[in-house]
């Protein structure tokens, strides 16, 4: 039989990761925009967002057991999940700036101008294009393969869940191994959940706005957001 206690902890756990989701937008804003930059399918973006999340999850599940099992005090814990953080937020700025450079460069690059064009018959008109616009034509059945998942996995692997730590701490004192596996899993299922469901709903906003002829720098603006949420989450501890 589940104790009271148990269940009360696992609301909370409930509770503390919808919280802890929402008000942090690392955990679902570099998926809205790269989703939106990169034009991937929702079920491609939920599916590289759940096992992001997953990562998330259980690294510090893996970190709290480690230290369990060599009997590290929550404090010492709380201060390697405090620095991963740090880590986290960096690896996130890092790669939203450079993100955005190449972004800026490839919109750059795409930049439509005209060439005179002379017939037989001697009309002459211009001819707007963009030269990867053609070369994308040319060439474009060839599969892309892209780093940003791993990136992206790699990252929120190191992202800690920094209120997890001591609410499974409870249960373990106790020996209560049922206990941990619920109170984990009312944080993991929220905290993946409430990903999803943010991701879902911006994604499907997104896709009725249009960007015109801004559209070459979605790239470089999803960089800039990334940047940004990595900023926000260094500094202003989001």
């Amino acid at each position: 039989m589940i104790s009271r206690e148990i269940l009360i902890l696992a609301g909370a756990a409930a509770s503390i990761g919808f919280i802890h989701t929402v008000l942090g937008p690392d955990h679902y804003l570099p998926f809205i925009v790269m989703s939106r930059a990169r034009r991937w399918p929702l079920a491609k973006t939920l599916l590289i967002s759940f096992f992001c999340g997953l990562g998330h999850v259980l690294s510090s599940v893996v970190l709290g057991f480690i230290g369990l099992a060599l009997g590290i005090a929550v404090s010492r814990l709380e201060g390697v999940e405090s620095a991963r953080g740090s880590l986290a937020a960096w690896l996130l700025i890092i790669f939203g700036f450079t993100y955005f450079v190449w972004g800026l460069n490839r919109a750059l690059k795409r930049k439509a101008h005209s060439h005179p064009h002379v017939h037989s018959k001697g009309e002459e008109h211009d001819h707007v294009h963009s030269h990867q616009a053609e070369h994308y034509h040319l060439h474009g059945q060839k599969k892309e393969t892209s780093l940003t998942p791993w990136i992206l996995f790699t990252i929120f692997v190191f992202g800690p869940c920094e209120p997890l730590i001591p609410l499974v701490m409870y249960p373990a004192a106790r020996h209560n191994l049922f206990g941990v596996a619920l109170v984990t899993l009312a944080f993991g299922l929220t905290t993946i959940l409430t990903m999803l469901c943010l991701i879902s709903l911006a994604s499907w906003g997104l896709s009725f706005l249009s960007l015109g002829r801004l559209e070459r720098y979605a790239h470089a603006l999803a960089g800039a957001m990334i940047f940004i949420s990595g900023l926000s989450v260094q500094f202003l501890g989001l």
